[in-house]
């Protein structure tokens, strides 16, 4: 079930807000009412980056021995093409 909190709880509760975390759900923290941040564990997190780490350095190593390059228009434009297939 998806956590949404004050700030202050970080603060206040986190024994609560790290028992939540660590079951693997991201706590959603606002202030004034608005979103201000994401609180996860840091196995979940590095689920997330994990893979997009590994596809930097496959994209540095495939630079390191090619002379072509794209300018970001092209990486953009390419991307949103692909996306509304």
């Amino acid at each position: 079930m998806m956590q949404i909190r004050p700030v202050s709880d970080l603060r206040n509760k986190f024994p609560e807000i790290e028992r939540v975390v660590k079951d693997g759900d991201p706590v959603y923290l606002t202030k004034n009412g608005y979103g201000a941040m994401v609180v996860m564990s840091l196995e979940k997190y590095a689920e997330l980056t994990d893979s997009l780490e590994l596809k930097l350095d496959e994209a540095d190593r495939a630079a390191s021995v090619s002379d072509e390059r794209h300018t970001h228009e092209e990486v953009f434009s390419r991307l949103k093409e692909g996306l509304n297939e």
